[in-house]
């Protein structure tokens, strides 16, 4: 949903301590429409910062530190034109204090919109697509399949039988796995991706990592971007799996929220309590955020869970 990051003064420099180190432990990628080289994790993807290419000046990324509101402070959302719908609407305040939005005179951050897309048939389907390109594929809306098996039912929104079902997530591992401290996900059957993705999570440039035992997560290895989370008990049959896919790399045509594909849960973000423990006004303001935008855009909160998986197995 965004990047937060922190600007260190100029000249102080990350320490890395024995045996990583930066060329070693990090991969690297620069974009055309940006002066910042971005460094990630070459085993889990997780984001550390980046240095701009101009001034030297490093910024850092605030999830992977043990942190509080009073170490890194958020100021204000940039680039907001730039995408469109995207978390400074959920977070204009943090506690008492307003939460700026800056853009720069111009065009430079003007959007560039996706176009809706379909597949052969002329049905709607979702472009899912990293910065760099390297792994791309798309979703469907839910199919009549979705709505026969009772498992799949669960994943579709409550409220628009067109749409799946969102949710924000402030755990500890999904944190520490981005370096972010808001992650999204939608939650999709596995075999309605196309191109086909494997159990081992393997498309284009995507690389896998098992954070915890059991899950896996993927991300891009040439630009770093979370691809996708998997966990071994979300499923019913051995051809039946469910996946996380990272809102943030949907290339919806109404903005990063992809508010015509999916419905929010609002009524409270994924682990709230997870993310309290780890800086509570972050949190809490996030939602409020949360929840006032919900009411106004849906008239009421939105609350539902995942379904819980019967496995049964197919051989």
């Amino acid at each position: 949903m965004g990047f937060t990051y922190a600007k260190l003064p100029g000249g102080v420099l990350p320490r890395f301590i024995d045996p990583s180190a930066l060329e070693r432990s990090t991969r690297r990628y620069k974009s055309a429409q940006t002066s910042l080289i971005r460094h990630f994790c070459s085993t889990c993807g997780c984001h550390i910062g980046g240095i701009n290419e101009s001034t030297g000046i490093w910024q850092v990324s605030p999830g992977i530190f043990a942190q509080r509101e009073g170490n890194f402070v958020i100021i204000e959302h940039i680039f907001t034109k730039s995408a469109p719908a995207g978390l400074h609407e959920w977070l204009p305040k943090i506690g008492p204090r307003s939460v700026r939005v800056w853009n720069p005179d111009g065009n430079i951050a003007e959007p560039r919109m996706p176009q809706p897309e379909k597949d052969e048939n002329g049905k709607d389907w979702l472009r899912a697509e990293c910065a760099c390109g390297g792994v791309s594929f798309t979703i469907p809306r839910p199919t009549p399949e979705v709505f026969q098996d009772e498992y799949n039912r669960g994943l579709v929104s409550p409220v628009d039988p067109t749409k799946w079902k969102a949710m924000t997530d402030a755990c500890n591992d999904c944190r520490q796995n981005t370096g972010f401290q808001l992650n999204a996900w939608v939650y999709v059957p596995l075999k309605l991706i196309k191109p086909r993705i494997g159990l081992d999570l393997t498309h284009g440039f995507m690389q896998t990592y098992s954070s915890t035992p059991g899950n896996i997560r993927s991300f891009c290895r040439v630009c770093g971007a979370t691809v996708l989370f998997w966990g071994e008990e979300r499923h019913t049959t051995d051809d039946n799996y469910v996946v996380n896919i990272s809102t943030g790399i949907l290339r919806a045509p109404d903005g990063v929220r992809a508010d015509s594909w999916l419905t929010w849960r609002t009524e409270e973000l994924g682990w709230f309590d997870a993310g309290c423990k780890y800086d509570r006004e972050l949190y809490v303001s996030l939602n409020e955020g949360h929840r006032d935008w919900g009411r106004r855009v849906y008239g009421s909160l939105t609350d539902f869970k995942l379904p819980s998986p019967h496995y049964s197995s197919a051989q």
